[in-house]
């Protein structure tokens, strides 16, 4: 498999404290990882919504931003999609193997690995893919619900069981009596009860 999942889309802004205010407030996304790179003159914040959907505002920071000329004309926008690679060398490989040009590969198996495909040959949008290694994700900070971490609420024919993610929401399943039976057995056998 080339593609695990899409990790992220990317919006460039100019107004970073307004977007977030509105992603943050408006939407519910949940703030994450963030840092300031000095060298390509840009600030990145990655948002949690929902069932674990990611989003990422970047904004300049400086004149010599990258992003300075993506928002020249514009307030802000989407400027790439991230999708998440097992193996990034394999990805390039592929690409290689079907003459499809990609930049800025960078490799780093132990926390961030990526390249990236030009609008112009991936269908007018800028792809950057990534493969995250096992630090990557340490980066994100925990965000604990308070009490249980897990909330159970009857349904007519058995219950929805929620559980808090560390990236601050709750992913739900919705399980019949019999699932409810099954998951009760698995989890006494799995701490030997």
């Amino acid at each position: 498999m080339t593609i695990s999942r899409i990790d992220h889309v990317s919006i460039a802004v100019r107004d970073y404290k307004g977007a977030r205010k509105f992603f943050e407030t408006i939407l519910g996304a949940v703030s994450g990882a963030s840092a300031e790179d000095s060298n390509l003159e840009y600030f990145w914040n990655i948002f949690t919504l929902g069932d674990m959907s990611r989003l990422e505002l970047i904004t300049p920071t400086g004149d010599g931003s990258f992003l300075n000329n993506f928002l020249k004309d514009r307030e802000g926008g989407v400027h790439h999609v991230t999708l998440e690679a097992p193996d990034i060398r394999e990805t390039k490989r592929l690409l290689d193997e079907n003459n499809i040009p990609h930049f800025g590969f960078m490799y780093n198996p132990d926390y961030w690995s990526e390249l990236y495909i030009h609008p112009r040959d991936a269908f007018g949008v800028l792809i950057q893919i990534a493969q995250m290694g096992p630090e990557y994700h340490n980066v994100e900070p925990t965000k604990r619900a308070e009490g249980k971490r897990w909330k159970i609420e009857p349904t007519g024919n058995g219950c929805d069981l929620s559980i808090h993610h560390p990236g601050g929401v709750w992913m739900k399943v919705s399980l019949d009596r019999e699932e409810v039976g099954e998951l009760a057995k698995d989890l006494e056998q799995a701490v030997g009860i």
